[in-house]
């Protein structure tokens, strides 16, 4: 499994339509367990083996915003999956730094 993602029903149901696993999820509850189950996080009995772990998982910002502190902690600790955001099916989160923007302001230049 490359890739995974956990977002809206539409976003799920798009991605699927290209190959992409993924969980829907409405709320922090089954936002946490879908993350928790992809990265095996939590103790869970059927953790994913490391061939089922994806390399990349796609996570909208609305859900991002829900487990943010997990994902901060995941993160941190540099383990696969590699966490990507994308906006959601509304659009960009007002006020949220784009991936391109907090590459900016750590390199300091502008390309």
């Amino acid at each position: 499994m490359e890739y995974y993602i956990i977002g809206e029903r539409e976003l799920v149901l798009a991605f699927g339509l290209v190959g992409v696993k993924g969980t829907y999820v409405s709320n922090r509850n089954q936002a946490l367990d879908a993350f928790n189950k992809v990265t095996g996080r939590g103790g869970l009995v059927s953790a994913p083996t490391d061939i089922e772990i994806p390399k990349v998982l796609i996570l909208t910002e609305d859900v991002s915003v829900m487990i943010e502190e997990e994902i901060n902690d995941w993160q941190i600790k540099g383990k696969f999956p590699l966490i990507v955001e994308i906006p959601g099916i509304n659009g960009k989160i007002s006020g949220k730094k784009t991936l391109t923007d907090s590459i900016r302001e750590a390199v300091g230049i502008r390309v």
